[in-house]
């Protein structure tokens, strides 16, 4: 499908900026083609907005809960209605199999419902009569928040933190990804226009950018999913003003599968292969590694390849029978070669997954066919390291302890997911270091808006989704009224 360019603009206190310097967007299934343009905003751009939003602030923050639900069911509404030309540009210039991209946008949607549903309950002040006296306890919004976000799910990972911030009466500015910046500008956009002016702006750019939106003073948080390495700067970057931070980062997510887990359980081994293979595996939460019982080991492999095979499609995107489309840019492409073939030179079995439905794309566009790994090491990049893409190491283990270990010993702990007889998997689950542990499912399948997500360790800071994720965008401030206005225990 190949469309004229499109050009995104910067929003600054609700004016459309446009900027000579662009951020040029390709599309990874036809890198020849020009999906759209993007603004390269300056640092005095990003600083133009950021004092948008401080100045915004002032009133938004004050303003009546029942408005700002009623201008965000609107903006649900126009996306919704939005919803079709939107997945098909990001589709375009993502990669996505358009029934993913499609997803996306559902969960989003379902996400900002959630968030206007239960705005009210999570800032609802409190107002306590006690045996001392009388407490009111309030949960006030932060200021301008700062949002930086990736370019595997820039829709999803965009209002994940604008509902949130701006019902709770917070100002924004949002900074996505060069990867992926023409459909979620265009979600921004549609929100924007339902606010006043300086509530949401929008600006892209590079690392001037960046650095800008994690430094600047009047910036009181910041909003972050994205590579933990980069979140080690932007932490420097804002502890000189002590901002907060919530930070959804890296992960290294296993899938450990127990002795008791049925290998002819078809369905389930499909969840497994999506979990392994949906976006192309540039998935956050994605099974990244799969540890099987080895009494189960050779049976459970020959499954998996049956299911794998039988699920995976490669090829165009808009191809209604595709369910794994190209990478989203050259460097990941790269990257993720780089792992199957150091594991490839130390021994490892290389098998190809799935079906090719549009072979002559494959060597134009940014494709890999999705492979399997058997014979890696523990210790081996294609298992330690966060791949992002469409490999993915399967590995036997002998007893329950050890392979608690293998999990536990990773730097990382965003998601995980155990496999077999539901309380014996749960029993496992209760010993992972991971902030969410899925029972017999995994990845975008085991995922729940109303119930908080982030990792531990390396993963993360706080929590997204959930009423947590609602109430992570408020201080809390508490008015004491006490009934003995004396001083205890002070001498005359």
């Amino acid at each position: 499908m190949n469309k004229a360019p499109i050009t995104v603009n910067a929003i600054i206190n609700g004016e459309k900026i446009q900027t000579d310097k662009k951020i040029t967007r390709e599309n990874p299934t036809h890198p020849d083609q020009i999906v759209g343009y993007a603004p390269n905003n300056t640092r005095e751009e990003t600083i133009q907005a950021i004092d948008a939003a401080y100045e915004a602030f002032k009133t938004w923050a004050w303003s009546d809960v029942e408005d700002r639900i009623a201008r965000m069911q609107r903006a649900i509404q126009k996306l919704k209605y939005a919803t079709p030309e939107i997945a098909e540009l990001l589709s375009r210039e993502h990669g996505k199999a358009l029934y993913d991209a499609q997803g996306e946008i559902a969960v989003s949607l379902m996400w900002m419902e959630f968030a206007v549903e239960n705005v009210k309950k999570v800032t609802a002040p409190e107002d306590r009569k006690h045996e001392t006296g009388r407490t009111i306890i309030t949960h006030d919004p932060i200021g301008v928040v700062s949002a930086i976000t990736p370019w595997n799910y820039p829709i999803s990972l965009s209002t994940i933190k604008i509902a949130p911030a701006l019902l709770t009466g917070n100002t924004m500015v949002l900074k996505p990804s060069p990867f992926a910046p023409l459909a979620v500008s265009r979600v921004a956009e549609i929100i924007a226009d339902e606010f006043p002016a300086g509530v949401l702006n929008l600006v892209n750019g590079d690392a001037e950018v960046g650095i800008e939106l994690t430094s600047n003073p009047k910036v009181a948080k910041i909003a972050f999913t994205g590579g933990t390495n980069t979140a080690k700067h932007i932490m420097k970057a804002a502890s000189e003003t002590i901002k907060k931070m919530t930070l959804e980062l890296g992960g290294n997510d296993a899938a450990i599968v127990l002795n008791d887990f049925d290998v002819n359980d078809e369905r389930a081994l499909r969840r497994m292969v999506i979990a392994n293979f949906l976006t192309a595996g540039q998935i956050c939460m994605i099974a990244k590694r799969v540890y099987v019982h080895r009494s189960i080991y050779d049976a459970f492999v020959e499954k998996y390849i049956e299911a794998a095979n039988k699920w995976i499609k490669v090829g165009d995107p808009f191809n209604p029978d595709v369910t794994v489309g190209p990478v989203n840019n050259k460097n990941q492409v790269e990257y993720v070669k780089s792992l199957v073939e150091d594991a490839k030179n130390k021994g490892a079995k290389i098998i190809p997954l799935g079906t090719i439905l549009n072979p002559e794309l494959m060597d134009n566009g940014y494709f890999l066919q999705p492979t399997l790994v058997l014979g890696a090491d523990v210790h081996d990049r294609v298992v330690v390291e966060e791949q992002f893409g469409p490999t993915v190491p399967i590995l036997p283990y002998d007893d329950e302890e050890q392979v608690i270990q293998l999990h536990n010993e990773s730097i990382y702990g965003l998601t995980s997911s155990v496999w077999g007889e539901e309380e014996h998997a749960i029993k496992v689950a209760r010993r992972i270091e991971a902030g969410t542990t899925m029972i017999n499912t995994a990845a975008i399948q085991g995922l729940d808006v109303r119930f908080p997500f982030g990792g531990v360790k390396q993963s993360g800071v706080g929590r997204e989704y959930g009423l947590d994720g609602i109430k992570s965008y408020t201080e809390t401030h508490v008015i004491n009224l006490p009934n003995d206005l004396e001083l205890p225990y002070i001498p005359e």
